[in-house]
């Protein structure tokens, strides 16, 4: 693709790096955003940039947050025994959208996948693994999308925690093999939620 201007070659550059966006669909984005008003194109600058300077991650469950403990964690109405562990703000988001569930969540920041190069390590299983031993959780709910990645996280994690005074159990499998959550509708979410099973159940259909 040959471009006018190196102005142009560079801003289509860095589009292009965002998933799902080729070439010339940054393209077409950056000379969107060239034809609108400057104060809207400085108004979306300033909001990336506010986001990378200012976003922060809840102390407690490690989701993105405006302040230190998100407002989730913050609401003296959930339940705190009860965690839901996702893979990331999407899910909780999902799960969010059902009204199904009012206690706290954990998020991992993703799935162990040696193929990716991604670790327990990686993760915030640890800081999980020191929740459970706390003794403040009474069930810990898995909800991560039903791949191979997500199983193989929910099983070192149950490793982490066994012997453990505290419930695991895993979203009912409403949620197609394969499918990541965030794209699950909020009727079969919800139920998910509602009917979850025991984790070593899980383990024995598997």
């Amino acid at each position: 693709m040959e471009f006018s201007s190196k102005l142009l070659e560079n801003a289509v550059y860095e589009m292009s790096q965002l998933p799902g966006i080729g070439k010339r669909t940054a393209l077409r984005l950056v000379l969107h955003l060239l034809r609108q008003p400057q104060d809207q194109t400085e108004r979306l600058s300033f909001a990336l940039q506010n986001l990378r300077s200012e976003i922060k991650y809840c102390k407690n469950c490690h989701n993105i947050s405006d302040v230190d403990l998100c407002e989730i964690c913050a609401n003296s109405s959930r339940d705190e025994s009860i965690v839901c562990v996702v893979e990331d703000i999407r899910d909780v988001m999902a799960i969010e959208n059902t009204s199904q569930y009012r206690g706290h969540y954990h998020v991992l920041g993703g799935k162990i996948s040696p193929m990716d190069g991604v670790g327990p390590q990686d993760l915030t299983i640890a800081s999980l693994v020191e929740k459970v031993k706390s003794g403040t959780v009474k069930e810990l709910i898995f909800a991560l999308s039903s791949t191979m990645e997500g199983d193989t996280t929910n099983f070192y994690i149950y490793k982490q925690i066994e012997g453990q005074a505290v419930e695991v159990s895993t979203i009912a499998r409403g949620i197609a093999v394969g499918d990541e959550l965030e794209y699950a509708d909020e009727v079969t979410l919800g139920r998910s939620i509602l009917n979850r099973i025991p984790f070593e159940n899980s383990l024995k259909s598997s």
